[in-house]
């Protein structure tokens, strides 16, 4: 198959029509040759129609078989590493294509590269955090978040299972987690998807809802305080690996907390033990106080 063939198989999408003088035009080449390569195209079982009168032209079906990707050697080792990757990420949007996908495209890769991928197969590894709870609902989170769509979720929580009609912004991928940030009507809430229980449509679509980049770019804007911490050597050593903290410099770490942060963040603190020190505010060191008081009153019963 020459490269035009294979172009007009990558911009011929369910989404716009093409007629023959538009590929002829963008090619350069004869409306006859543009022909003679959609013909070519439908023989081969590229799934084209075309739609007559005035304003037909040529489209592709939505769930068509997309043309192979023609790659180097160096990357199909790389994209076959990436689908390896993936099979780590627990529940994964749209699960179930990735072990299919990952067998069939090795199936199609020449011997030699096969061998390669063998080869790497003892030289690397992908360690992830696997949940103890399965989060089932991602694909289902994800594709009301494109849609702009409300969600009735059910939301295992500490007091007990509870009900939320919310619009979601998406789902990301953290520390062994899925999380949803998603919009109710009164302010923006923060849910983790194992502890979501059932989702369901509820019919409801607000086009302004933001997706999850813009929410991650926008400014947060609950009240906050400046906290500053101190560490000793060995607490740097484990700051540098914490998501927040890792910014820290010299002993100390300061920056923005949100209040209501603030019993999540002295719980956090915990795991340094003798490590670190709140400074300040005085707020955030007594519920460190009362949570280590609390830990030391379980051994003196």
């Amino acid at each position: 198959m020459n490269e035009r063939r294979l172009a007009m198989m990558r911009i011929i999408d369910s989404r716009k029509k093409f007629t023959a003088r538009e590929l002829a035009e963008r090619f350069n080449v004869s409306v006859r040759t543009i022909q003679r390569d959609l013909d070519y195209l439908q023989q081969i079982g590229f799934p084209l129609y075309s739609e007559q009168g005035a304003h037909g032209g040529y489209r592709a079906l939505e769930n068509r078989i997309l043309p192979p990707l023609q790659l180097t050697r160096t990357e199909a080792l790389g994209l076959f590493l990436m689908l390896e990757m993936l099979e780590k990420v627990p529940d994964f949007p749209f699960d179930a294509i990735r072990s299919h996908l990952a067998v069939q495209y090795y199936g199609s890769l020449p011997s030699d590269v096969q061998t390669n991928i063998d080869q790497m197969r003892s030289h690397i590894s992908f360690r992830m955090m696997q949940l103890h709870e399965p989060a089932p609902w991602t694909t289902e989170i994800l594709e009301a978040s494109i849609a702009k769509q409300e969600i009735r979720i059910v939301y295992k929580s500490a007091k007990g299972d509870k009900q939320h009609n919310v619009y979601p912004f998406g789902i990301y991928f953290e520390n062994g987690y899925w999380y949803m940030p998603a919009r109710n009507p009164e302010k923006t809430l923060l849910f983790r998807v194992d502890r979501i229980q059932h989702v369901e449509k509820t019919g409801a679509i607000d086009p302004e809802v933001p997706s999850l980049a813009e929410w991650m770019q926008s400014t947060d804007d609950r009240d906050k305080a400046e906290v500053v911490l101190r560490f000793t050597p060995f607490g740097m050593r484990l700051a540098k690996d914490d998501p927040i903290l890792h910014t820290a410099a010299d002993g100390q770490w300061s920056g923005p907390v949100p209040l209501e942060e603030f019993p999540f963040t002295a719980r956090r603190l915990l795991r340094f033990g003798p490590d670190v020190q709140v400074v300040s505010p005085p707020r955030l060191r007594d519920l460190v106080l009362q949570l280590l008081q609390d830990s030391i009153s379980q051994y003196k019963k």
